[in-house]
């Protein structure tokens, strides 16, 4: 395997889980720890970490607030492409895929994830959980949900309504509902 100093890119194995705990900028991946970003090894006892050689990119942490599209809905997960994180100015080190469960969109009861989300939106949201390059996201705070929407008919940008959960298309006069964040791009 690999040794203290040796340089590394990113996927590339480093350890294994049995052997080491993932330090910084690396992640687990089915059993085997892989840097995250250009590095060189840093052993230090059973922890194996990345001492990154440029600047550092940004890795997700539970609680990191995201801003990504919505690219799929199956069943009860809209699945995201996460585009950035709303603290920091910095590209994310990894290309994360996120997920939101049907029970993680708001407070109280939602009978299909359709009303809250459609392919396409592009919504705001709370990691809580992590696992290598895939995050699932929370989006029950008043402040998260679609910051942007378009008509699933004309692909027009909708509007806010007075009611908390519905879209308006002036193009096609059509309404829809959506789990609506406070900071909606108007």
């Amino acid at each position: 395997m690999n040794e203290q100093g040796d340089f590394v890119m990113p996927g590339d194995v480093i350890g294994v889980s049995e052997q080491y705990l993932p330090g910084a900028w690396t992640y687990e991946d089915d059993g085997y720890i892989k840097a995250a970003v250009i590095g060189n090894i840093s052993i230090n006892r059973h922890e194996i970490a990345i001492v990154p050689r440029t600047t550092t990119p940004l890795l997700l942490k539970v609680g990191d607030i995201i801003v990504g599209q919505i690219t799929d809905i199956k069943g009860q997960r809209a699945m995201i492409d996460v585009q950035a994180s709303i603290d920091s100015s910095r590209e994310l080190a990894l290309p994360y895929s996120g997920a939101i469960h049907i029970s993680h969109v708001k407070k109280g009861y939602l009978e299909k994830l359709t009303d809250a989300f459609k392919i396409g939106d592009i919504i705001e949201g709370k990691v809580v959980k992590i696992m290598g390059d895939n995050i699932d996201i929370n989006t029950e705070d008043p402040e998260h949900g679609v910051l942007k929407a378009m008509c699933s008919r004309c692909r027009g940008f909708m509007d806010p309504t007075d009611s908390k959960d519905t879209l308006y298309c002036e193009s096609c006069n059509r309404k829809e509902k959506r789990k609506i964040s406070l900071n909606y791009d108007y």
